[in-house]
């Protein structure tokens, strides 16, 4: 009874606020959401990188584990992608990996690790947060575009908090005092914020081959997290950080890469992304609550 409660607090605020989101997109079609883009991608995420990934929550040795860890996850995630997309006869499978290869880690993924685990979740997640925002920015940007520019990694804020947090956490040096409390309050209001899109996103986005949306989002939400749960027992992990690299596995498809697909690729791949998204979000309503538990109950 106490784990199915703990579950209900995880995630009933994160689903309450997506829910928020969505009633506002429904009741408002026009809101504009270009302040919540900015404010997030320029100031909210590199705050929230910052305070995520500060001594207190998480060591350096840690940080870097992880993050090969879920860089096998994204191998494993592009595997099954490819797969899935060949035995759907998808003509560009190079432009539609992006979805099943780049989980929602940050939208969703981080405020349910750090209600389920707390800071130290929080900065486990944020470390493999981080790698999903490099892979967006890289990866990500080459698939839908084919080439590869640094220009739009060097232009990216959170890139260099990720170069901050990196160089504060091998040194070990932890925040003053005003800057941690203010990237304190600057994260959670991203959280908010971000969520929040996230309902809105959800009211926009239009499903136009549901079939394939379907095929495509139980490779994201159903073989992701049993992608995490291998490496969990190849590396034979425990403990909260095991925890948080299963539901991070678990996460659906991130709203981003819509938007890098909108911008660098042709309207039909851009519809195809946009419908995994909505479909693998729907069905993480069902298969995320179930993955939760199951860190809850065996990875504490």
């Amino acid at each position: 009874m106490d784990i199915l409660l703990k579950l209900f607090e995880v995630l009933f605020p994160v689903f309450f606020v997506v829910g928020i989101g969505y009633y506002l997109g429904k009741n408002n079609p026009k809101i504009d959401t270009t302040f919540i883009t900015n404010f997030a991608a320029n100031v909210g995420t590199p705050a929230m990188i910052i305070y995520a990934l500060n001594p207190v929550n998480i060591s350096f040795n840690i940080f870097v584990n992880y993050f090969w860890y879920y860089l096998l996850a994204i191998i494993g995630f592009i595997i099954v992608g490819i797969i899935i997309l060949f035995i759907s006869n998808t003509k560009d499978i190079v432009r539609e990996l992006p979805p099943l290869a780049m989980p929602n880690t940050g939208n969703m993924g981080l405020p349910i690790c750090l209600f389920a685990y707390g800071l130290q979740g929080l900065g486990v997640s944020a470390a493999i947060s981080a790698l999903i925002i490099l892979c967006h920015f890289t990866l990500g940007v080459f698939l839908a575009d084919r080439k590869f520019s640094l220009k739009i990694i060097i232009k990216s804020p959170p890139f260099y908090a990720i170069i901050v947090a990196i160089f504060l956490l091998y040194y070990d040096l932890e925040l003053p005092g005003f800057v941690e409390n203010t990237t304190f309050l600057l994260m959670y209001a991203t959280i908010f914020l971000i969520l929040m899109s996230l309902g809105i996103a959800l009211t926009r986005l239009k499903v136009f081959s549901l079939k394939k949306a379907i095929f495509s989002s139980i490779g994201r939400v159903i073989v992701g997290p049993l992608i995490g749960y291998l490496l969990i027992l190849y590396f034979d992990l425990e403990g909260f950080a095991a925890g948080v690299l299963l539901i991070q596995c678990s996460m659906p498809s991130a709203v981003l890469n819509y938007l890098v697909a909108s911008i660098y690729s042709p309207k039909k791949i851009v519809d195809s992304v946009a419908s995994t998204i909505v479909v693998s979000t729907l069905m993480s309503f069902i298969t995320v609550p179930i993955v939760v538990f199951f860190a809850l109950k065996y990875f504490n």
